[in-house]
């Protein structure tokens, strides 16, 4: 089947966090939506399909997991990142956001520290503050193009933490990490006695030629040490469902972890993200496939629009993932003239690089999971923006 990602679908009045939640921040809702990382293609119709035909029976009452929604996870992550998972490793989460919260609530307490590599996705701070633990920012180093790990400066700064949590791959930058860069990041948080909280909810969006390696598959030291979150809710389109799930393969730290989350009885999920999840992994193959190379044309036409319209803003070209972190340091702009150049004279709306930290400061984060004259437009306002400063 050929899936059209060049379909326009007007999404106001959904309430769209991306779009209709505009006014909240910006104070307009005439902005073109380019922020949040939802895509703003349909979500896949074997998934709308599976809960259609759920909801033809017309009784919503209490229901459990879905027969084969966890084998169905463990065949997909065998085939798509050759990892093999027990169905008992597995566990439902509402959210990975939500999740990452269990995990510091189950295995830190107020007051320990916890590391993060800025610039990166802001509820790892955020969540880890609000929780009263002490964020501790490891900064990532850009050079080549990309983000790099300083790992004499990951060892010294991981002393004393209780966790760090990890984003694989790195949103916003984009970077599939490395199994030797996953490695030793699994053997410097054994040692230090760091738990590691890895966010994998961007591994299936991975790019050609790349490859995603879950943390937990690179050695025994990050197995018997980690907690691991992936959903399909980036890759297909579906994160209004809430159909998350936890990975632990370690005994120990998976008892503990499912007897916080039975206590509260936060591992309970809802009928659609059973379902929905399901059919994701069930029959998504094919159209993630193309999903990606239409993405990894967006990527390609908003590079080249870059170089030949807008040569004095840059981008790190994601290895993974929808969103682009626009490298906009030579125009000379504070991030506050920054943010105004993008929302109030190009009519865009985007996350400001300092979201992600106080490494994103010159940066803003686009997101190209559009159908390509959605994009082409806001590079092109963009463009007439730059050109009248």
């Amino acid at each position: 089947m050929q899936y059209n990602f060049d379909e326009v679908i007007d999404r106001r009045g959904t309430d769209s966090v991306k779009w209709d939640g505009m006014k909240n921040v910006w104070g307009r809702n005439d902005l073109t939506a380019m922020w949040v990382a939802d895509m703003d293609f349909r979500t896949p119709p074997f998934v709308m399909d599976a809960l259609r035909h759920r909801l033809e029976h017309e009784v919503l009452g209490y229901t459990s997991a879905c027969e084969g929604w966890d084998t169905t996870i463990c065949r997909w992550l065998q085939k798509r990142h050759q990892w093999e998972v027990r169905p008992d490793w597995l566990t439902f989460v509402p959210g990975i956001v939500r999740a990452q919260a269990f995990a510091l609530l189950c295995f830190t307490q107020p007051g320990d520290r916890v590391l993060v590599m800025t610039p990166v996705y802001h509820p790892f701070f955020l969540v880890t503050e609000r929780l009263k633990r002490e964020v501790v920012c490891s900064p990532l180093d850009l050079r080549d193009g990309h983000y790099h790990i300083d790992f004499d400066r990951l060892r010294r700064d991981v002393q004393g933490c209780k966790a760090l949590i990890l984003c694989n791959p790195h949103n916003p930058g984009g970077r599939v990490w490395t199994v030797d860069e996953l490695r030793q990041i699994a053997d410097i948080c054994k040692e230090s006695g760091t738990l590691v909280i890895s966010d994998e909810i961007h591994a299936d969006l991975t790019l050609p030629p790349y490859k995603h390696h879950p943390f937990a598959s690179v050695s025994e030291a990050a197995a018997s040490n980690c907690v691991t979150f992936m959903a399909p809710s980036k890759t297909f389109n579906m994160p209004g469902i809430q159909s998350s799930f936890a990975i632990v393969p370690d005994d120990t730290l998976r008892e503990r972890f499912q007897t916080f989350m039975e206590a509260g009885e936060f591992c309970e999920g809802h009928l659609f993200a059973y379902i929905g999840c399901k059919a994701a992994f069930e029959h998504g193959e094919e159209w993630l496939e193309q999903m990606l190379a239409y993405i990894q044309g967006n990527i390609d036409f908003t590079e080249a629009y870059l170089k030949e319209h807008i040569p004095s803003i840059g981008m790190i070209r994601p290895q993974a993932s929808y969103l682009v972190f626009l490298d906009c340091r030579a125009l000379g702009l504070s991030q506050e003239e920054l943010e105004h150049l993008f929302a109030d004279k190009a009519r865009l709306a985007l996350n400001s690089g300092t979201m992600f930290g106080e490494p994103g400061r010159g940066f803003m984060r686009l997101n190209v999971g559009c159908p390509r004259q959605q994009l082409r437009k806001a590079l092109q306002q963009l463009e007439m923006a730059v050109n009248m400063q």
